[in-house]
């Protein structure tokens, strides 16, 4: 009986963790926590994150409208989606780097299934080279709003919005302006940084955390960004001061790992450099690591938004990441356009 007054005693303090934890928290970000997990601990007493973490997630950022009123599907559709996909997606077929689930139910309503090209003019990747995805019942990241959708736009971002220069990152068939230099490309096509911190499932997308007494290091895959974290108690640099990946500090609020990032250079999912970011890692079982990220740019929507990614554990490496493709296609866009320009002005002098 005593064993027993003490195993309950003991689940009842971790639920009581989790619920104290989760009060900062919207009530989806707490999907899939076990409540008699006991974290493992480091020698300094923290919530041991380490290790390597894969977000494949199939879960879409945004809710499908044919879910809109779903914050979690049954079982049984879920099944269904994953046979549908099972049977329709090939492996020799251009990746499916867009939504996979709006995908399969675009293709339910329609009656065919369409694997989109991501690049139709000079090809891709095909589906082969795409990890395998986690499925689960949510029909969103996003946890707040709990609609699932992002908040609208301000008025200042739509202006904004209107008056950019279409990237490599627009929708496909938009018109893109001619670069002069390697500079009006994007930093991914450059092979410089793909942002951080980078959400992207399904391809280069592990996360592998490094703990220490007064530091974290996140080190993305992609790109092989690492994020050396204090947790100190140092301030933010000065706001004059910008990175790309932006200033992030660190601390711990019971087991939950607190990351927040300012000064931005340029800024997180089409924000001004205004923006702030604050990750939340909690451990919620011995496989997963639930990874909240809250987006506050009041320039940019008309409220702050979370939403929530389920890390993976995983005994995979990290290896090296070496993106030529950048490298070596500069010279070949710059050039090309160099030629459009001459064939578009021999054009013009015929006139």
């Amino acid at each position: 009986m005593r064993t027993l007054g003490a195993l309950l005693v003991a689940i009842g303090l971790a639920a009581a963790t989790l619920t104290a934890q989760s009060a900062k928290l919207p009530p989806g970000a707490m999907y899939g926590a076990d409540p008699s997990y006991k974290v493992p601990r480091t020698a300094d007493g923290r919530p041991d994150l380490q290790g390597v973490w894969s977000n494949n997630s199939v879960t879409p950022m945004t809710r499908p409208t044919q879910w809109k009123d779903k914050a979690l599907i049954t079982d049984q559709e879920l099944k269904e989606l994953q046979t549908f996909m099972a049977k329709n997606v090939d492996d020799g077929g251009d990746a499916i780097f867009q939504n996979q689930i709006q995908l399969a139910l675009d293709a339910i309503e329609k009656g065919k299934f369409e694997q989109i090209s991501y690049d139709k003019a000079t090809g891709n990747y095909n589906q082969f080279w795409m990890a395998q995805r986690d499925w689960d019942r949510r029909t969103s990241l996003i946890v707040d709003p709990p609609n699932g959708q992002l908040p609208p736009r301000t008025t200042e971002a739509q202006v904004r919005g209107r008056g950019r220069i279409p990237s490599a990152e627009d929708a496909e068939g938009s018109q893109r302006a001619r670069p002069a230099g390697p500079e009006d490309l994007p930093l991914g096509e450059r092979c410089i940084s793909f942002g951080a911190p980078r959400t992207g499932a399904g391809y280069n997308s592990y996360l592998q955390i490094f703990q220490s007494p007064t530091a974290v290091v996140l080190l993305q895959e992609m790109a092989h960004d690492a994020r050396i974290v204090s947790l100190n108690n140092q301030r933010h640099l000065n706001s004059n001061v910008r990175q790309w990946l932006g200033d992030p500090r660190g601390r711990w609020e019971g087991d939950t790992l607190v990351v927040e990032t300012t000064n931005y250079r340029g800024g997180f999912m089409g924000s001004t450099p205004e923006v702030k970011v604050t990750e939340r890692y909690m451990r919620v079982s011995s496989d997963h690591i639930n990874w909240t990220i809250t987006v506050d740019d009041p320039k940019t929507w008309t409220q702050p938004w979370s939403f929530m990614v389920r890390l993976k554990r995983t005994n995979d490496q990290v290896y090296e990441y070496a993106c030529h493709e950048g490298n070596h296609s500069l010279p070949g866009i710059l050039g090309g356009a160099r030629v459009a320009e001459q064939k578009e002005a021999a054009e013009r002098g015929k006139d």
